[in-house]
């Protein structure tokens, strides 16, 4: 599972130096107890003499990828963290150049669908320069999202969530399809210390779609819906013991309800439960025959239905709040507090049968290491504030 798409209202984690040192220390110990390994006296000084020369320090691989793990399981809005130990991190570090991103990128799709058997993936890039900022930014919020065509006449063509990202792209040179559809695979835009930003189309064979259809309902295959398999949040900053890293993309697999009720069925994406309760026959005149309730429990049947007639991984709330019971109870035999954020982790469909998650609170805390929201790269009327490029040369004046 990814975190839900974020709404704006994210906390937001510390940046810059004062900081760094302490949880350097906090981290590392961290690591060396939970991983029963000697040396941390040696660490911890060496570490200590590269921030005092750098602001920052360099983790090594083991810590890198120990962190990103930890990040996942301090991810408060995610049901699905009973997974953490099982993430795989890819240290791409070195790869700094937006053609290798694109790259890079490329192949966490390929590595994270897995042939539809949705594996749990981070791919981290270099770490923000101390001070400037990210070294590194991909503009859109996930890897594999559906393009928002403003029309003439006011309406969106496509995700009306993705209209602003649409436009930034256009701006800077993308053509659209000929004839663009509601499903149009959106370019990446990525931009680094070195680049402005440039536009990438995305592997087409690389995007995996199931077509939503229903098992008791043939005319559902009619309305020709479709998503794509693969969640890839692109736009969150994961910090490690004081270290941020602006560009580490990640994905989980999809919870059937964040495609079947929030991308499907809210007001501002797709709007298809009015479509739905029509196609039912239900009374769309009144509230009090909870129409709206009938036909998003029938979208999100098709969803999963569908991914799994696709042999495509998916889970139901259902599943995923027993695992994430399972989860509490490691972390509690483990000595540790369970953070999460309730409201995030108690879904749209069926959470009054979610008892154990339903009925518990929560440490509500927001610990490091752990994934924060980054920052837009374009506001919403779509004017830009500085380059990656331009920060870092303003940054290398001032030093000089």
């Amino acid at each position: 599972m990814t975190p839900r798409d974020p709404a704006g209202d994210v906390e937001v984690a510390p940046e810059g130096g004062a900081d760094v040192a302490a949880e350097a220390e906090e981290f590392l110990g961290l690591f060396h107890t939970e991983r029963k390994l000697p040396g941390l006296a040696q660490r911890l000084e060496q570490v200590g003499e590269e921030i005092a020369l750098t602001g920052s320090y360099r983790h090594t691989r083991e810590e890198l990828v120990y962190g990103a793990k930890v990040a996942w399981r301090n991810s408060v809005r995610c049901v699905g963290r009973v997974r953490w130990a099982g993430l795989k991190v890819r240290d791409r570090r070195h790869v700094t150049t937006a053609a290798g991103i694109a790259k890079e990128l490329a192949a966490h799709l390929a590595t994270g669908d897995n042939g539809g058997r949705i594996q749990s993936v981070m791919t981290v890039f270099a770490p923000d320069r101390p001070g400037v900022g990210p070294r590194a930014r991909i503009w859109n919020d996930q890897l594999i999202r559906y393009c928002g065509h403003r029309q003439p006449d006011g309406s969106v063509l496509g995700d009306p969530a993705q209209v602003e990202m649409t436009e930034a792209a256009l701006r800077l040179g993308w053509r659209p399809p000929p004839v663009p559809g509601r499903f149009d695979p959106l370019p990446w835009v990525i931009e680094t210390a070195t680049e402005d930003p440039s536009v990438v189309e995305v592997p087409r064979e690389l995007v995996r779609e199931v077509a939503l259809s229903h098992p008791d309902h043939p005319w559902f295959a009619d309305l020709m819906l479709r998503w794509h398999a693969l969640p890839v949040i692109s736009n969150m900053r994961l910090r490690v013991g004081g270290v941020d890293y602006s560009c580490a993309p990640f994905n989980g697999h999809y919870l059937s309800d964040e495609i079947g009720t929030r991308n499907m069925g809210d007001p501002g994406r797709y709007d298809q439960l009015h479509v739905v309760a029509t196609a039912l026959g239900l009374d769309t005149s009144r509230e009090d025959t909870l129409w709206r309730e009938h036909a998003v429990l029938v979208i999100n049947q098709a969803v999963l239905h569908s991914f799994k007639a696709a042999g495509v991984r998916v889970s139901d709330p259902h599943t995923e709040s027993e695992l994430f019971m399972k989860f509490c109870g490691q972390e509690e035999r483990a000595g540790r507090a369970v953070y999460a954020d309730w409201s995030w982790l108690n879904g749209s469909v069926g959470w009054a049968a979610l008892h154990a998650v339903h009925h518990r609170y929560y440490d509500t805390r927001v610990p490091n290491p752990n994934l924060w929201q980054g920052d837009r790269a374009y506001a919403a009327d779509g004017a830009m504030g500085l380059t990656l490029r331009e920060r870092h040369a303003i940054a290398r004046k001032q030093e000089d």
